[in-house]
This record gives structure tokens, C-alpha cells and sequence, in this order.
């Protein structure tokens, strides 16, 4: 029997989401839903004849799935996850899990408490690049430095989505959630303390928000980590794309000459494609001369944004059909984001925050 999915939020993530349910043989969309006209544009891509929603709550009610996908913005994650769950659904859920540490631990127990499967998308854990880059940055010994940015020159429609996913986060907290998550499972060690800083350069967001923003990471290992993300048409091109780790036996970096190229740095196709791992030893003889050549590691397996999505859904089939544990996912995920907002009350107070 197949899975009977409502698809909530039809901007770019849940037209990839929605693309993959659509290509499954396993699910079936019972509704999409959004507020915008964005919804009739999905169902025509998709070939027409799916139920269209407005409202969130009617939906949920009159289409009566096994299980949604909510691909909204962030201030509404709460909210629908815990319908969704109440209602007796599967859930996968676009990061970030909540728009408070509050939410997402209640989000977390909910599903705990229902029993229900709570996938989050953190969609860099099903990516073949990243988990080689992870596995050889594990290899380098301790302490760690990791070194990670993405600053995106929006324009044109993307300027639409980061101005509106800024009425309730900033960038260190949308998208910083992924690299800490990628710093916590490189380190496989605890953060102690974060700083931040950061900058409103636009008067279209809101006053109590900033547009740009770094965090710096100490963890209980020695290991040190920054990420930088910035959103808008000011941002520069130059030096956007950094993904590079060191540790005492050398390092490894993400070489996307794509992912990094002029252009692309709103451009989430892009942003996915790793290409190529450039591996340096650090090992030396005793003329203080490189024993080893650098080493490139080239990754055929390079999944496009909306395959990347599929593979979510892939995980989230299996979590269901499998009754697969979750606890260590959504501890993931709540703490991830825990961090970021520390990151953020740092931004804000300009204190260092302690874990």
C-alpha cells in the first residue's frame, strides 16, 4: 500500500521534496499546500491533478495522510510538525527543526511520545561528497580546524526567499545548522563555547535581524571551527565558497570549481556539487621536504539538488517501512540548532556563550 504523503510548502525545497514523492513508487501525493499561487505551478510541473490547498490545517484534515512534508518557512515548522504528529502522521521536516530550541525539543518529543518517524532534512548527511569529506577529515588527527562559508549574492527570486526566511532567523541560524552538524560529526566532540559576530547591511529585513554573520567554535577536543554566511545583492563573489578542514596530519578541502565559480552563489544546484577532494599530508623528511604528493579525490557520484532530495526520501521511506531509530537524529537536530542560537545570542550581545 502506498504511502499517502501531503506535501506543505511548494518553493524550492518542496518542489524537489514533491519531484521525488512524485517519482516513488512507494508514496502517493494526496494535496499540496501553500498560502501563494506557488502550489498551481508545482501541480502543473508535475503534471496536474493533485488536491491544492490553501490552508495547512484543512488540508491535513480533508486529505487524511500517512504522512507530510513540510518545506515552509522556518516560523511555521513548530506549528505544522505538531498538527501533523497530533494527527497520527510521519513527518519530514525541513530544516531547521524549529524557530526556538524550545520548539524543536517539543517538535522531538512529540514525535517520541506518538511514536510517530521524524525525519529532519539535513540534507548534507545523504550526500556522497560531504560523508568522504567527513570520513578524511576524521583521518587527520586532533585538534581540528575547520574552515566553512557559503555567502550568497541573491538576487531575483532568491532575494524574495532570503528576505522572507529572515523575518524569523538570520543565515548563521537557516543554514549554520548544517556545518555545525558537519563540525560536530567530523570532531565527534561536544562544543564548549561559541562567538559570533554580525551585520545588517539592508534596510529589507527586519531591525532585529542581520544579513551577514560568522561564528567561531571551541570544542571539548581542542578542535576550533568557523562558518560565515551572508545573504543579499551586496554580498561578494569572491572567496564564497570555502569548505576546507586541517588537522596535525595534513588537510582536505571541497575543490568545486562549480560550486565556486562566479555566479553561483545563490544557485542551489551548485551548491551541491563537491566535484573533488584535494587531500595534503603534512608528513616531511628531514630536509622539512613533503614526503607525499597532494592527492585529489574525484567524486563521480555527484548528486544533483532534487537527486539529493530523492535520497532524503529514500531515508525517510526507510525510517517508516524499517520502524528505524531516530532518537540519535533528532538529538542531532535539536542540538545542532541549540548551538546556532547561541551562535546568534552572541551576535546580539557580543559575549562569548558557553555550552
Amino acid at each position: 500500500m502506498k504511502i499517502k504523503v501531503l506535501v506543505a510548502g511548494c518553493g524550492n525545497m518542496g518542489i524537489s521534496h514533491a519531484l521525488a514523492y512524485h517519482s516513488m513508487n512507494e508514496f502517493q501525493i494526496c494535496g499540496l499546500v501553500s498560502k501563494g499561487d506557488s502550489k498551481e505551478k508545482l501541480n502543473e510541473k508535475l503534471g496536474g491533478g493533485y488536491p491544492l490547498y490553501g490552508d495547512f490545517y484543512e488540508a491535513l484534515r480533508d486529505s487524511r495522510p500517512d504522512a507530510v512534508c513540510i518545506s515552509t518557512y522556518p516560523d511555521t515548522h513548530e506549528e505544522y510538525a505538531l498538527a501533523a504528529l497530533e494527527a497520527g502522521c510521519h513527518v519530514f521536516l525541513e530544516k531547521p527543526i524549529a524557530d526556538t530550541v524550545e520548539g524543536a525539543e517539543r517538535v522531538a518529543a512529540a514525535a517520541r511520545r506518538l511514536n510517530r518517524k521524524l525525519v529532519v532534512g539535513y540534507i548534507l548527511r545523504v550526500h556522497p561528497s560531504w560523508i568522504k569529506f567527513i570520513e578524511v577529515a576524521q583521518s587527520l588527527g586532533k585538534p581540528l580546524v575547520m574552515r566553512m562559508n557559503l555567502n550568497q549574492q541573491s538576487h531575483g527570486y532568491m532575494w524574495d526567499v532570503h528576505r522572507n526566511l529572515m523575518k524569523s532567523l538570520s543565515p548563521i541560524v537557516d543554514c549554520g545548522v548544517h556545518y555545525i552538524d558537519v563540525m560536530c560529526q567530523m570532531t565527534r566532540s561536544r562544543p564548549v563555547w561559541v562567538s559570533a559576530i554580525g551585520a545588517r547591511l539592508t534596510d529589507d529585513i527586519p531591525e532585529s535581524n542581520y544579513n551577514y554573520g560568522q561564528l567561531q567554535i571551541r570544542f571539548e577536543d581542542g578542535s576550533v571551527g568557523w562558518y560565515e554566511a551572508g545573504w543579499g545583492p551586496m554580498m561578494s563573489e569572491t572567496a564564497y565558497f570555502v569548505k576546507d578542514v586541517i588537522g596535525p596530519k595534513g588537510c582536505v578541502s571541497i575543490a568545486g570549481k562549480n560550486a565556486a565559480s562566479e555566479g553561483n552563489s545563490d544557485n542551489v544546484d551548485a551548491h551541491s556539487k563537491a566535484e573533488s577532494l584535494k587531500v595534503h599530508n603534512a608528513a616531511i623528511n628531514a630536509q622539512n621536504e613533503f614526503t607525499e604528493e597532494d592527492r585529489w579525490i574525484d567524486l563521480s557520484d555527484e548528486p544533483d539538488h532534487n537527486e539529493l532530495c530523492r535520497r532524503e526520501q529514500q531515508y525517510f521511506l526507510r525510517a517508516i517501512a524499517e520502524d528505524l531509530d531516530l532518537n540519535d537524529h533528532l538529538d542531532d537536530a535539536v542540538y545542532s540548532l541549540k548551538v546556532a542560537f547561541a551562535c546568534d545570542e552572541s551576535v546580539k550581545t557580543g559575549d562569548v556563550v558557553r555550552l
